[in-house]
């Protein structure tokens, strides 16, 4: 395995990867980052969840996925439910709004990407398919033996 050719793609993935950030960002009509898309699409998917579940499931801490709540919250894209047997349960669910805010990230994000998959040949995006779906397995494989 040849080190700097790692390098050199490890740059270049960072590249891309902060280009995407930063177009989606200057499209994207809420002051929002990855992550409390993440948390919205976790609670479209999933329906009303525990913040403490959020932040297991996506890796925050809980401290992080308090902020997020709160943001969310204060956007009026996610609300909070109290159970009422138990008022220290809260649970996150995304509202109208969220699933729109959503809805529009995704579109937007599929836009970004597009715009950078277009100067590939339809046989160069056949091959970094490819490759993509090996790295990923090989994370699986990794994960199912940890």
């Amino acid at each position: 395995m040849n080190k700097t050719n790692i390098f050199k793609l490890i740059r270049a993935i960072e590249q891309i990867n902060n280009e995407n950030i930063v177009t989606f960002t200057r499209a994207f009509p809420y002051p929002l980052g990855i992550s409390p898309i993440l948390v919205l699409s976790e609670l479209k998917m999933k329906g009303p969840t525990k913040q403490v579940e959020l932040a297991e499931t996506l890796g925050y801490t809980k401290g992080a996925m308090t902020n997020i709540a709160t943001k969310l919250v204060s956007l009026g894209l996610a609300e909070r439910l109290h159970d009422e047997s138990d008022r220290r349960t809260i649970q996150l669910k995304i509202t109208s709004a969220g699933i729109k805010a959503l809805l529009e990230a995704q579109k937007i994000g599929q836009e970004v990407f597009m715009q950078h998959f277009e100067v590939l040949s339809e046989e160069e995006l056949n091959q970094y398919l490819l490759i993509q779906e090996k790295l990923v397995q090989g994370i699986q494989d990794r994960k199912n033996k940890g």
